[in-house]
């Protein structure tokens, strides 16, 4: 994942499948602005739980837009970016199994596909629970993502998960307790907000159902 060894940007393609940038234009109380948009594709996230070993399931990936984001912030010039200085496990993030919606299917079906393709667990789209509906990326994108919840178990385990074609997925697992840390006040971790609320959601709808009570 962490083998990376040239960098360079080059411009947008027109025909990109994923990001399409552009200006919106609006008036507002009698004045005219404008605002610079990027339509994407709207996504899944799940929130999955092994109830086995309990622990809760995560994905590794490295993430280009993250690596490029800390790397401009520190005052550098990308185009001529050091990977001695800047190695590429800065831009590794910890996120829930997640996908973009890209299917004529419905959404908790692509999510089943997701927890399959790059967790290894297949389970019944029935056993995936809807959690909560949302948008990210306000500023930019205002795209749609529902969040999902699944319990799975290692009987369901069919492969070793890690994404299809060229995707480089690395699964983890972190204990109740684990995950409770990366909550903690102060914490920094390479994380989108969905899997911080995850975490959150999990930690006060799941778990003191799981644990002893006089533990927390």
């Amino acid at each position: 994942m962490e083998n990376i060894t040239k960098m360079w940007m080059g411009p947008l393609p027109a025909d990109s499948p994923y990001v399409k940038p552009f200006r919106l234009y609006y008036v507002q109380n009698g004045v005219e602005k404008n605002w610079d948009l990027l339509k994407v594709h709207d996504s899944v996230a799940v929130i999955l739980f092994n109830t086995t070993r309990r622990v809760l399931i995560f994905v590794r990936q490295f993430r280009p837009a993250v690596f490029h984001s800390v790397v401009t912030s520190s005052g550098s010039d990308f185009g001529e970016v050091d990977l001695q200085k800047f190695p590429p496990k800065i831009g590794v993030t910890l996120e829930l199994c997640a996908g973009i919606v890209d299917k004529n299917k419905s959404w908790s079906e692509i999510a089943r596909e997701e927890v399959l393709e790059e967790c290894g667990y297949d389970v019944a789209v029935e056993r995936i629970e809807e959690v909560m509906t949302y948008r990210s990326g306000v500023g930019s994108s205002g795209a749609l993502q529902v969040l999902y919840y699944c319990e799975v178990t290692d009987d369901d385990r069919a492969t070793k998960g890690g994404g299809v074609d060229d995707e480089m997925i690395d699964v983890v697992e972190y204990t109740i307790e684990e995950s409770r840390e990366l909550m903690k006040q102060g914490s920094k971790i390479n994380s989108p907000p969905s899997c911080l609320l995850g975490i959150s959601w999990f930690l006060m709808n799941k778990a003191p159902k799981l644990v002893c009570p006089s533990k927390y």
